[in-house]
């Protein structure tokens, strides 16, 4: 089947499977056609047999991905399928459902949903220009499953509560030294190197690596449960005043009145 991309670049070439965020005029936001496009592409090269790795990739020098496009985003949510109108969980088990590697190629600022799907690749290979965060707090929104609680499992409790309480930014050192981050390479190595983890993946024996994938996600599935309960929160969430509230902000470029909005 034939799919005419919009919002994504889709490569395949050499063993190598590339899935390229195509909107760098917003930083790599995702709406929910963007998000759709991810999946379908994740799913077709998860299931051929000639790709044995698979890079994420952002479009332009600026961003990997900057999450959710708040311009999308109106009072009513996103006009897509999925507990928001956004399905970013299915992107999510997707990306750990595959019997491939997913590496995150980020060069530039990887922040809010952009800052999770990274996390949630199986590595992490950042320019030394590498901008690492989350933003949700501050635009009414939050990931209560894979984003937080896998998060934890990989910075630690003390760290992941530091990311997302008071969101803020990391250059690519701080988020290799708390364990974020696979290697940090100069901006101009960062392909080469993508290119070198690629070839050492496609030395080694598929079947293995595909069940040590399913191996490690085992021992963290219990999350995928807590993201599912923890969603539908965030949909009630996102029809309350206060989320509203963080998102009319950002679109308006000014401080959120979130506690002014209770009294």
């Amino acid at each position: 089947m034939t799919i005419e991309w919009q919002d994504i670049l889709y490569e395949e070439r050499d063993g190598v499977a590339r899935i390229t965020i195509n909107r760098p005029r917003v930083y790599n936001a995702f709406r929910a056609r963007t998000v759709e496009e991810m999946i379908e592409a994740m799913k077709r090269a998860g299931w051929n047999r000639d790709i044995g790795v698979i890079v994420l990739a952002g479009a332009g020098d600026k961003a990997f991905s900057t999450g959710g496009d708040q311009s999308a985003h109106g009072d009513a949510g996103y006009d897509g399928r999925g507990t928001l109108g956004l399905p970013i969980e299915e992107l999510q088990s997707v990306i750990r459902d595959v019997p491939k590697p997913v590496i995150a190629r980020v060069q530039g600022y990887a922040i809010g949903g952009g800052n999770v799907l990274a996390t949630l690749c199986d590595f992490t290979i950042a320019s030394e220009q590498a901008i690492f965060g989350q933003v949700g707090p501050k635009v009414g929104s939050v990931d209560p499953g894979f984003g937080t609680a896998y998060l934890a499992r990989i910075v630690g409790e003390k760290r992941a509560r530091e990311i997302w309480y008071l969101c803020r930014r990391y250059s690519a050192r701080q988020a290799y030294e708390m364990g974020l981050v696979n290697v940090v390479v100069a901006h101009a190595e960062l392909d080469t190197e993508v290119e070198r983890w690629c070839a050492e993946i496609l030395d080694k024996s598929p079947t293995a690596i595909a069940i040590a994938k399913r191996s490690f996600n085992a021992d963290s599935e219990n999350i995928r449960a807590i993201g599912s309960l923890g969603f539908e929160a965030v949909a009630l969430y996102y029809g309350s005043e206060e989320s509203q509230e963080g998102g009319r902000a950002f679109r308006e470029k000014r401080a959120p009145q979130f506690r002014a909005k209770r009294r």
